[in-house]
């Protein structure tokens, strides 16, 4: 039983008519042996595999970015399993037709006991409602559940199902595993353009294999594009050369989600990078950012955070030049804010670090969640109202200005703890020597 992909996952011994599907579904792999890519899940003696060819899959999540197989791997499970297949998508799919999928499988397994394997395409979309009614049933095996998502399922599928299924990442194809389902494409008398007689340049097709960010779809999509739209010559020959592809291939889309996994992971890469003192990942990162779309006040935003807690007083400029990249950015906006935003990373990333002060902050800021809260000393309180010298408040204080090198000795914290230890490097290294010349002055 296939609900709503009839085309996609007929079975194969059925004769259909494939000339008006896309490229791309129509060379979707028919075996495990025709899957290109994912070598780590689906290499010889991986679990997965042994899973698929043994046909006793247990319900699994298939997550990773658009083009990496996912939908591919459940066309190969669907033509080796004798179980009954079904296939859905979530955002044409309901609760209805979940419920009356639900019952089939109970009755097929009661009577027959036969498995139902329930594959749903972008099950990211259903929503928290929707994947508990899946819950009972993957619970009992009465259906075993395939679920594939660009999403990070750990952001955006319940607790509940994640713990009942194996989640498997895919990767992005590599350029060469890209190139040899393109070659694929070409060779395929019945389902790609074997039958046509095309001149396929190399750099062309190397070209849609690197700039396709190992998106399979991205790449094939393109080439039939650029083979159905280039007239032939006299000899009747499609001449495929890199100037075609360029034009079959639209702007580079970037994987780039606004508030999961790939944003998050972006990010952390841009300020381990300046942390890291890269300047070049840390403009490629940046660059990223902004090519896919990223607010650059939260860019900006990121750039003073490092500042601070990874340059410090190792070099006190960095913070002031990120503040002014912040405030510029606020002020111009796109485009032009890329490149103050960049001449601040470059400077974070290239300054002397420290972490000092974010360590003395962390530090203190445990001792007052944690221990008894120290008493301000007399001496310092606040004066500035009537009774407060009754109090004995501000009695014995000491004006550093009237000392010399304007400093004196006397108690402004009741316990000796040390937070702030300076680093020796950059000017954080005058700082640390000053310290220590005050702390041995004896009045």
């Amino acid at each position: 039983m296939n609900t709503n992909s009839v085309d996609l996952f007929s079975s194969p011994g059925k004769s259909i008519d494939t000339k008006d599907l896309p490229l791309a579904v129509r060379m979707r792999p028919r075996t495990l042996e025709e899957f290109v890519g994912q070598s780590h899940i689906m290499g010889p003696g991986k679990l997965l595999r042994r899973a698929i060819e043994s046909d006793g899959l247990s319900s699994l999540i298939l997550y990773g970015p658009p083009g990496s197989g996912k939908t591919s791997l459940a066309y190969c499970i669907s033509s080796v399993t004798k179980s009954d297949f079904v296939s859905i998508n979530a955002t044409l799919s309901n609760v209805e037709e979940l419920r009356r999928i639900i019952l089939k499988a109970r009755q097929l397994k009661k009577i027959s006991a036969k498995k139902t394997i329930l594959f749903i395409d972008e099950l990211h979309r259903f929503n928290k409602a929707q994947q508990d009614v899946l819950l009972p049933d993957v619970e009992e095996a009465n259906i075993i559940l395939i679920g594939a998502t660009v999403h990070n399922p750990f952001f955006s599928l319940v607790a509940p199902l994640l713990s009942r299924s194996l989640v498997y990442e895919l990767r992005p194809l590599a350029q060469e595993e890209v190139l040899t389902i393109l070659h694929n494409c070409l060779k395929d008398k019945t389902r790609g353009f074997g039958s046509l007689k095309i001149r396929a340049q190399k750099g062309a097709l190397e070209f849609l294999s690197k700039v396709s960010d190992g998106d399979a779809r991205r790449a094939i999509s393109a080439l039939e594009v650029g083979v159905l739209t280039t007239p032939k010559d006299k000899s009747g020959l499609i001449n495929f050369d890199l100037k075609t592809a360029q034009e079959s291939i639209q702007k580079k889309l970037v994987l780039y989600d606004h508030d999961e996994d790939a944003h998050y992971d972006t990010a952390s890469a841009f300020i381990k990078s300046m942390r890291g003192s890269d300047p070049d990942a840390a403009l490629y990162w940046l660059a990223k950012m902004l090519y896919a779309g990223e607010d650059p006040r939260f860019i900006a935003r990121r750039i003073c955070i490092c500042a601070s807690e990874d340059v410090g007083n190792a070099d006190p400029q960095a913070i002031v030049l990120a503040s002014a990249a912040l405030q510029i950015s606020e002020f111009v906006g796109l485009p032009e804010c890329r490149i103050p935003l960049a001449q601040a990373a470059v400077y974070v990333a290239c300054a002397p670090k420290s972490n000092a002060a974010y360590l003395g902050i962390e530090k203190a800021t445990k001792d007052v969640e944690t221990s008894r809260l120290q008493e301000v000393p007399e001496a310092l309180k606040d004066t500035h109202y009537k009774g407060a010298e009754k109090l004995g408040h501000g009695k014995g204080y000491k004006y550093a200005h009237n000392y010399p090198a304007h400093y004196v000795k006397q108690e402004y914290m009741p316990s000796d703890k040390k937070y702030y230890v300076p680093a020796d490097i950059g000017y954080e290294a005058k700082i640390k020597v000053r310290l220590e010349k005050l702390r041995q002055t004896k009045t």
